[in-house]
């Protein structure tokens, strides 16, 4: 974080009046005996073990995997969930700007005084959720049903309240990382905390009639993503009964000022003990100096009804419960009933500030290109959208200019079926290009679904091994702007699919293709890929197939159930499996071979603690036989200066071509941990991203001998790799969505098989929307 000299003052004076005023126990000898205890004054330890915060927290760590909802076979439990919205530090000046004309009268009535900030504050947002939850611990299974929802201000447009909801996690202070926002942040009750941590001992107080110790936790390194503030550890049990924490001053999070966190436990029994309440506030803002317009997110969880060992059955647990919009939307006596905290004045004056605005045509407008700009489609009458607007517009050497648009049927986010379609045209070549496809869905629960589609345009075939076999997909390649050299090894594509899919277990699908397709070179004097069958020169290629996917995504949460749903990706870690069997058929609609293709995918971003995050990538597969360049598996290339994941920047269209391969790619965002020691630099508040990719394969003669095209096929039989470093970050204030990458190229390096040079290293850029 970039503070000036009064910043570091009020943290060093802050931190000195920590050190001189606060309070510590010391223990005997004996670190089991630890409630004799006598203040003294703060000091600094040597040896952890010195510290009689030490000894508690090892009688912590011993128990936090035999309490709570851990010690029973199977629990259920409601929670009320509330999450505002409030532009913060508003004054006179903000009330008067044009943008508001027309809607101040209502806007500015509402302001008060935060009882989060001390400030007058603008209500903008709340949302309100009444969930019911039941889960077994072994093995480990949940299931959370959906009572009710109650928003504001977006009401029709739940994709939006469901991303400010994906915001925030359930916090399990027992877990060694913490996640905000996809950082991760040493837990104060971690097993590492003293490598990261100074504890203290500053008093005994009671917490839900439970006596306990108040330990004060500072990060050793003030510089660093890390957490401070006060644990309240029972002194009978050695159990958290409450915790008080804050992300320190220099947190380097784009958007964000400042995290706090207040989790209060109880204990219904002598054992067990469970969360009650979770309150997060995330202050954001574009500019880091005081005093800036920020807004203050704030959600409020209370868990109750808790229940245990009610003998749940798996087939229970299982259920997938699709909740019907009628059935969640309450009347206020229920609210009124079910809340179990009650709605502060400035909550209340949300929902009143938005049931006056619904009435202004000019918010309506506003809302309307909220809408457009969230969906990038534009809505006419009762089910038309027209779009996407944000592909509009796109360049490639064979078609040059091109412009697009399209169509789709659209009477609500849970739509059951959606027809929808295009058509582009390029400059270059002249030449229309069109697509059109239909879905329907018979069933919301498992998702059985039916679909056809058919479209002829130019794409770029080269830059993905795992292909989605949807119609309306488009490459990134097919349509960049700025690219390493010419790009003209482009394909046309006239292709019809049918396909059929079903979601039998929670977010696993299984589903069935059926192709046909016909494949040429766009410009077949700059790109030939034709290839001899017996004994005959062909330049297209007819295809007939089947694909058979098994994808399977644990984890992943979904806003809408409708046909096209969303999926909230905004916190999600969890990992993707994908197997696929290709099965083509020689003389069906005059296809040309028959093969056998077997794929596999995986994808995992992880949480390596305070180290940042790690995306891991493997991708393998195999063709069982001799087949020609257009159905051959092609190792991903990025001859664009955009940043790509899942692909080699440094390798060019077609260079490595494989009947079978392997490939990894691995990029970790250290999110500052490195930048945040070095002098200087870390006031600049980059960060650091490190990247390896790598690829092996192999190719078979009879690949290779049928290929007629001007292109020499190549496997990289020795493991071809890349790697470099990447600073991102880059921007002023909270606003750092600029990155760029350095590649070095590892082998290889006079691999001249296509038009191109090979490049032994390259920059690319591009802007990310994280936090």
């Amino acid at each position: 974080m970039i503070a000036d000299s009064m910043c570091d003052k009020k943290f060093i004076l802050s931190l000195f009046m920590i050190l001189i005023s606060g309070l510590v126990f010391s223990q005997t000898d004996k670190e089991t005996q630890i409630e004799n205890v006598t203040i003294q004054t703060v000091k600094k330890y040597k040896n952890k073990k010195e510290n009689p915060a030490y000894a508690i927290m090892q009688q912590v760590w011993k128990k936090k995997k035999s309490n709570g909802l851990l010690l029973h076979k199977d629990y259920q439990y409601k929670t009320y969930e509330k999450i505002d919205f409030r532009l913060g530090n508003i004054d006179s000046a903000f009330t008067k700007k044009r943008a508001f004309k027309g809607l101040d009268s209502i806007l500015f009535k509402y302001n008060d005084s935060s009882e989060i900030s001390g400030k007058a504050v603008l209500p903008l947002f709340i949302t309100e959720t009444i969930s019911q939850t039941y889960g077994k611990n072994d093995p480990k299974k949940e299931r959370k049903d959906l009572l009710a929802i109650k928003n504001s201000g977006l009401n029709n447009n739940q994709i939006v309240a469901k991303t400010v909801q994906g915001m925030f996690k359930d916090i399990n202070i027992y877990d060694n990382t913490i996640n905000y926002l996809n950082i991760g942040f040493t837990s104060p009750v971690s097993t590492d905390g003293f490598a990261v941590f100074d504890y203290n001992i500053t008093d005994t107080v009671e917490v839900n009639t439970i006596r306990t110790y108040e330990i004060r936790f500072t990060p050793k390194n003030p510089d660093a993503l890390a957490l401070k503030g006060r644990l309240y550890i029972s002194m009978d049990q050695y159990n958290v009964m409450k915790v008080e924490m804050e992300t320190n001053k220099k947190i380097n999070i784009n958007f964000v000022k400042n995290i706090t966190t207040d989790l209060e436990f109880d204990n219904p029994d002598d054992s067990t003990f469970i969360p009650i309440r979770n309150e997060t506030t995330l202050n954001l803002t574009l500019n880091d100096k005081d005093g800036a317009k920020n807004i203050i997110a704030r959600r409020t969880a209370n868990y109750s009804n808790y229940e245990f060992d009610k003998g749940l059955e798996d087939s229970f647990i299982n259920k997938i419960i699709i909740p019907e919009d009628e059935s969640i939307t309450k009347d206020d006596t229920y609210w009124q009933e079910n809340r179990t905290e009650a709605l502060t004045k400035s909550e209340q004056n949300i929902y009143k500030m938005y049931d006056e605005l619904e009435e202004i045509p000019r918010y309506k407008h506003i809302m309307k290109t909220v809408e457009i700009l969230n969906s990038g489609y534009i809505h006419f009458g009762k089910w038309l959208d027209v779009g996407n607007i944000f592909q509009s517009v796109g360049y490639n050497d064979i078609e040059g200019l091109r412009l697009r648009t399209g169509a789709r049927t659209y009477f609500g986010k849970n739509d059951m079926w959606r027809i929808q379609a295009y058509t582009a045209y390029g400059f270059r070549d002249k030449e229309w290009k069109y697509g059109a496809e239909g879905k329907y869905m018979f069933n919301k629960t498992n998702r059985f679904m039916v679909g056809a589609g058919t479209r002829k345009d130019v794409l770029q075939l080269g830059v993905q091994l795992t292909t989605d076999e949807g119609i309306m997909t488009r490459s990134f390649a097919s349509s960049s702007v700025i690219n390493s050299g010419d790009n003209t090894s482009l394909s046309s594509v006239s292709q019809t699919n049918f396909f059929t899919s079903i979601e039998p277990w929670k977010n696993i699908q299984l589903r069935l293709d059926a192709t046909q397709q016909s494949i040429t070179a766009a410009n077949p004097a700059l790109f030939n890929i034709s290839y001899i069958q017996n004994g005959i020169l062909k330049s297209r290629l007819d295809d007939s197939r089947l694909t058979f996917s098994i994808m399977a995504r644990p984890g992943t949460k979904f806003s809408t159930y409708g046909v096209e749903r969303y999926e909230q990706t905004m916190l999600a870690m969890n990992p993707t499996f994908i197997l696929k069997y290709t099965k083509g058929f020689k003389d069906i609609f005059n296809s040309d071979f028959n093969y056998n293709k077997l794929q596999f995918y995986y994808y995992q971003p992880v949480i390596l603690g305070n180290w940042g995050r790690l995306f891991a990538n493997v991708e393998a597969g195999k063709n069982f036989e001799s087949l020609p360049l257009a159905l051959q598996n092609v190792l991903p290339a990025n001859q664009s200066y955009g940043l790509q994941r899942g692909v080699f920047s440094l390798m060019n269209y077609y260079e490595f071509v494989a009947d079978s391969y392997a490939v990894l790619f691995l990029e970790h965002h250290f999110n500052g941990k490195i930048f945040s020691q070095i002098p200087l630099i870390k006031k600049l508040k980059l960060r650091e991203v490190a990247f390896f990719r790598s690829g092996v394969g192999s190719l078979k003669q009879g690949s290779v001998n049928m290929n007629a095209g001007n292109m020499q096929l190549s496997a990289p039989e020795k493991p071809y790799y890349e790697y470099g470093f990447g600073i991102e970050n880059i921007g002023f204030g909270n606003f750092r969505i600029l990155r760029i990458d350095f590649n070095w190229r590892g082998n290889y390096l006079n691999h001249n098989v296509t038009s191109t040079p090979v490049r032994k290293f390259g920059i690319q850029f591009g802007f990310q929307m994280n936090f």
